[in-house]
This record gives C-alpha cells, sequence and structure tokens, in this order.
C-alpha cells in the first residue's frame, strides 16, 4: 500500500564533489556510487516513491550529466525528473535559489548522501500543526547541532556545534514553503555562494521551524565505512519479526504469564509456518513483552530458559531465531521499549542492520498493530475473528489472517517483491 502525501514534489541536492570518497567519485558524482547494485540515488529516490512523492528536481553539479544519463525524464521509472544544473562551486543555498522557478510552493528538501526512515504524512502534520515554513527530520546525537523544544520547535541551529543542549542533529527530509523560505535567504550580494545551513540556522533563531524526531538510525554513503553500511542495510533480508505470546505459544489465562517451560504450548498452526519460511531463507526475531517480570509473577531466569528451550527446540527442526527481544517493563511505566512504542524495533535493526519499511512484524494484538506503525515496518495481524483493528493509522503494508499459515503466502510475495526492487 502506498501512502498518499499531500506534498508531490521531492528537491535533491546532488552537486558535491564527494571528495571523502575517492578515487570512486573520480569520475562519478557521489549520488551516483553503486549501492547494492545501482546507483544510490535510485534507491532514494524509489524510497520517496513509495511515499507517494513522483516529482523530483535534482540539483546537479559534479558530472551532473552523468545522472540525467541514467535517469533522463524519469518516465521509465514512472517518475517525472527536472534538472537545475550549475557549477561545481556552487553551495547548497544557492543550487536551492537557482533552482527557484522549478519549485512548487511545498516541496521536500533532501540532501543526496542520507538515508532515513520517515513517514511524509507524520512529518506534513507537525508542518501543519506548528505552520513553519521549515519541518525536518531530526536524529538523536551527542554533540549535536540542533537544540528542540518539547512541541517540536527548534531553539537553536549550530553548525559548530558549541553550547549544552544540541542533542541532534537534521538529516534532510525538510518541508520546505517556497516563498517563505527563499525570502529569509542571505543577502545574495553578500552571500554569492552560501550554504543552506546559514537558512537553517537564521530561521531557527526566529524559531521558524519544526523537528520531527526519528529514532530509527540513519545511514550515510559520505565516506567509505558508511558506504559499505549503506550496502548492507539496504541488501535485503529474508528476517521476519514476530510476537510470542497469541502467536507463537498459547496464551496464559488474562492476567496471568508463561512462568516455566512446561506451560508453553505451542501453536501449531505457527510452528509449521515456521518450518515452511525457513524452507524458503527465512530467519525470526522475536519481540515480546513481558511484563510479569515487573509484576514479579515470574522471575527472569526462568524467562530466559523459556526462550533458551523455545530457540533449541525450532532449531532442531531448522527455523533459526537470530534473537529474542524481551520487555519486562510495567504498562504504567511509559517505556519506550515496551511495545506499543517502537524501542525494541530499534534495537533490532540497529544490530542487524535492518531496514524496517523492508521488514514484517507478525502479531495478534492491536497494540503489535500499533508498535508495527511507530516503527514502520508492515503487519501480519492474526486474529481468529477476521475483525480488523480499530486502528487511527494502519501500518504502511498491512495483511489480516486467522493464522501464520494462512499468511504465509502474502509474507513470501512481500519480500520477494522488495528483493525484486534491487
Amino acid at each position: 500500500m502506498i501512502r498518499k502525501a499531500a506534498i508531490k514534489q521531492a528537491v535533491i541536492l546532488c552537486g558535491g564533489l564527494g571528495t571523502r570518497l575517492r578515487p570512486l567519485t573520480n569520475h562519478l558524482p557521489k549520488p551516483m556510487v553503486i549501492v547494492n547494485g545501482r546507483p544510490f540515488l535510485h534507491n532514494l529516490l524509489e524510497q520517496l516513491s513509495g511515499q507517494g512523492l513522483s516529482h523530483f528536481v535534482l540539483l546537479i553539479g559534479y558530472f551532473g550529466e552523468k545522472v540525467s544519463e541514467y535517469f533522463g525524464d524519469g518516465s521509465q521509472f514512472g517518475w517525472s525528473i527536472s534538472y537545475s544544473m550549475g557549477p561545481v562551486e556552487w553551495d547548497t543555498g544557492r543550487r536551492v535559489w537557482e533552482a527557484r522557478d522549478y519549485l512548487e510552493a511545498q516541496f521536500l528538501l533532501l540532501y543526496s548522501d542520507n538515508f532515513i526512515q520517515f513517514n511524509v504524512l507524520k512529518l506534513m502534520k507537525l508542518y501543519q500543526k506548528l505552520a513553519t515554513p521549515i519541518s525536518l527530520i531530526l536524529a538523536p546525537k551527542l554533540n549535536g547541532n540542533i537544540k528542540v523544544l518539547e512541541d517540536g520547535r527548534i531553539e537553536a541551529y549550530d553548525k559548530n556545534r558549541n553550547g549544552e543542549g544540541f542533542d541532534f542533529v537534521e538529516v534532510g527530509y525538510m518541508i520546505i514553503e517556497r516563498d517563505k523560505v527563499l525570502r529569509d535567504f542571505p543577502n545574495y550580494q553578500d552571500f554569492p555562494d552560501f550554504s543552506f545551513s546559514m537558512v537553517l540556522q537564521k530561521m531557527a533563531q526566529q524559531q521558524k521551524i519544526a523537528g520531527l524526531i526519528v529514532r530509527d538510525a540513519y545511514h550515510s554513503i559520505s565516506d567509505p565505512d558508511r558506504l559499505a553500511l549503506m550496502n548492507d542495510y539496504l541488501t535485503p533480508k529474508k528476517i521476519l519479526l514476530i510476537d510470542r505470546d497469541g502467536t507463537i505459544n498459547e496464551k496464559a489465562p488474562r492476567g496471568d504469564y508463561i512462568k516455566c517451560w512446561d506451560e508453553f504450548k505451542w501453536i501449531p498452526e505457527t510452528r509449521h509456518a515456521l518450518i515452511k519460511l525457513s524452507a524458503v531463507g527465512f530467519k525470526f526475531i522475536v519481540i515480546t513483552n513481558q511484563a510479569g517480570i515487573a509484576r514479579k509473577m515470574i522471575k527472569p531466569e526462568a524467562l530466559e530458559d523459556i526462550h533458551r528451550k523455545m530457540i533449541a527446540d525450532l532449531a532442531s527442526v531448522g527455523v533459526e531465531v537470530l534473537k529474542v527481544y524481551m520487555c519486562p517493563d510495567h504498562w504504567d511505566e511509559n517505556s519506550f521499549m515496551r511495545k506499543p512504542a517502537p524501542g525494541m524495533f530499534f534495537m533490532a535493526a540497529k544490530e542487524f542492520n535492518l531496514r524496517m519499511d523492508r521488514c514484517l512484524y507478525v502479531g495478534d494484538d492491536e497494540r503489535d498493530c500499533i508498535a508495527a506503525e511507530n516503527a514502520g515496518c508492515g503487519m501480519v495481524y492474526l486474529n481468529g475473528d477476521d475483525k480488523p483493528p480499530k486502528l487511527q493509522e494502519f501500518p504502511s503494508s498491512f495483511f489480516m489472517a486467522k493464522t501464520l499459515q494462512d499468511s504465509i503466502h502474502h509474507i513470501t510475495d512481500t519480500y520477494d517483491e522488495w528483493e525484486s526492487r534491487v
């Protein structure tokens, strides 16, 4: 399911030299460096296309003809692509200014070397709520360059990263209100070439920028080490995320917990499905809430024993569980790790370098669906009553079935389709 965004145009800064990637960029612009078998920029545009954007303006400079030769007008990919070409010497602010005749009233501005999982609809909601001329994506980082207020307004931007409270960095993916932002550009006579960061710094001082915090890891191709990590990140992985109680095993009575291995009863359809999925290359990560520990109804060592025996039992029939992520917190603790919060998903994403929008999560509870939406992954909702969950927002990919066995074709087809895009 493609999310429909109110904003249709994305503008990507593609003109830099990419000096830290030499010799790869000796005769190639940085966004055209090959990642997972094709130019990185192709992966970036496809991500945007998956969220409903289809009109792209590429601000090219260094070896820009290699960008236009590859993409053309974009029609072969189902997109519309225009180009604004400028000298290598132009900085990012100058490139945006010179492309002003191409820009729609609102557009998404991106750098061509960053990739982060984002939800354009959530970014649009922040933009509309706070009515700021710029709304952008923030990532947590020690010694960052941005200080943000509780409501999402950016209090200060310091490219030199001085002072306390600068706990975030902007990674691009910013909604721009063209007329209000362009009029705040630096005096063109004084700064014939200027960085877009100068615009951000000026507008932050006036609290005209809002930031949407994304806690999933962001990636970059800015140097060889990060390029290698990006290559792995964008490589398709057949890893299925799955809940435990009510999905893998039968639930305990309401208010109780599975307290020992003797109480653990497999759901036969799930076990059979895991075996079949393993036969076609799938591996699994279990993500489960276990508040029984906080409530002192189950001992941590007993839970570890259950999971150790569950993993071993599945291994005996060829099913590989890579890891079990378990949150022991009470529901009153407002824990970022406890579903429906996405903390455990982001831990798995970091440890296994997973792209969450290329993963499905299997669960049997409405909170599982909300967790999947919060994490940005798709959802397989197991519900024997055939009743859809009562959600305000559904995960980007949503499928409902009675059992995991009934979901096998959907799961394999979804992962195959993701892999075919490479």
